[in-house]
């Protein structure tokens, strides 16, 4: 191997110690103080990686090895610092622990690419805060949607002062924005998340593209009235209607058998919540990916029909909400056909699949072209402390990465380091 598989172990156990959670598991909150010491502690790895680092006003910590000719388009990898509340340890950190390995042996290897290099641990990948994710990702691209600086945490503290918090500028946003064609690719590695590559038995997997999500809210109203004097069939029982809803978003998702399609409500809140009265009011979220945009469409407008029907049988009324629509964003095909060289050069069978969540590379999808490294992980459990991923799987991949840098960079392009 090229790079060092003890120094990058050592890396994940010394982040693994901030915003520890038990044993294993991480509560690293993005735009907290937590996040703050993760990034000065990846600012030191970047620094003895000759990398200068700056914290730019969306909150994103960028690692920049300058090329020596700093007017080409940069060559961008990294991932996510920021963890769930109920976490584990590989989750995003991989993708900035292992680029960080890549460029340190860049240049401990004495090579300076005319390219100039970018590392980033960009801001509020998980979105569980302000309830809206791919924050820095979206923000340096331009993407960011009216009002999201005005969303608050559970709290009370809105996205605007807790930037303002963290040292960032939100009045000078596009100080920080990356001109159209400045970003020549973009790679990330990351955890797979789910349960392919371990029952495969493969260490490492390329990915083919990002399933889009679709994200609803959807809130139901009914009346509310004693527990113990109205008849049930004179009801207008929300949480009644809920239940069919969820159970019938679980029947279209799974209509084809092995297909990736995946649906899931992951909240509920029920008004007024009190063990004897007929709840009135229901509001929950509903997750729908898919690879195959059609179906998810199709789906969609199946959901949609069951929702109408099923709360005119409990004599409802319904709003739905689009909170988040994203089309399937696919993997650029010369920069997989690089990344299974590098597989085939370490006597790797990397086979390709889909990611089902989403990651900040779907972001960048939509302004370079992009691919994804995933790394196999213990029973697919991930966003949950027993996610689990092995030093050597982990020192794999960042060979992988590292090898692929080298052939995008090119070895035509690349002079001693001094």
């Amino acid at each position: 191997m090229h790079i060092n598989p003890t120094r990058l172990q050592s890396h994940f156990e010394a982040m693994s110690l901030i915003g520890k959670l038990g044993n294993t598991g991480t509560n690293r909150p993005t735009l907290t103080k937590t996040e703050k010491r993760a990034f000065e502690l990846a600012s030191t790895w970047m620094h003895q990686a000759d990398m200068t680092t700056r914290i730019d006003n969306f909150g994103n910590l960028i690692g920049r090895l300058e090329g020596t000719n700093p007017g080409l388009p940069v060559l961008m990898m990294g991932s996510h610092l920021d963890s769930q509340p109920y976490g584990g340890r590989f989750d995003g950190v991989a993708g900035v622990l292992c680029a960080i390995e890549a460029v340190k042996t860049l240049t401990q290897e004495g090579i300076r690419p005319q390219r100039t290099i970018e590392v980033v641990s960009f801001a509020d990948e998980e979105g569980w805060r302000f309830n809206k994710g791919l924050f820095g990702s979206r923000g340096i691209l331009g993407k960011l949607e009216e009002g999201e600086l005005d969303r608050t945490d559970k709290d009370g503290i809105t996205r605007r002062q807790a930037l303002i918090d963290f040292g960032c500028k939100p009045r000078k946003f596009r100080e920080s924005q990356y001109a159209p064609g400045s970003i020549h690719c973009f790679l990330e590695l990351h955890i797979e998340q789910g349960p392919v590559l371990d029952l495969a038995n493969k260490p490492i997997g390329v990915v083919s593209g990002i399933s889009g999500p679709l994200w609803l809210t959807i809130k139901l109203k009914g009346m509310a009235g004693h527990a113990g004097s109205v008849p049930m069939h004179m009801r207008k029982d929300a949480l009644v209607g809920a239940a069919e809803i969820i159970v019938a978003l679980h029947e279209i998702a799974a209509q084809v058998i092995y297909a990736p399609t995946v649906g899931t409500v992951g909240t509920i809140d029920v008004f007024p919540a009190s063990r004897n009265i007929i709840p009135e009011e229901v509001t929950f979220t509903v997750d729908l990916r898919d690879i195959d945009l059609e179906r998810r469409n199709r789906y969609e407008a199946q959901l949609r029909g069951m929702i109408e029907l099923i709360c005119a049988k409990h004599h409802l009324t319904y709003q739905i909400t689009e909170d988040w629509n994203s089309e399937p964003r696919y993997c650029a095909t010369w920069l997989k056909e690089i990344i299974h060289q590098q597989c085939t050069n370490l006597h790797l069978d990397a086979p390709e699949l889909m990611s089902g969540p989403f990651h900040d590379a779907m972001a960048l999808s939509y302004a370079t072209d992009y691919a994804m490294i995933f790394v196999r992980c213990k029973d697919g459990i991930s966003h949950n402390p027993l996610e689990f991923a092995s030093y050597e799987d982990l020192a794999l991949g960042a060979e992988v990465l590292y090898g692929t840098v080298l052939e995008v960079l090119g070895r035509e392009v690349v002079m001693g380091y001094e």
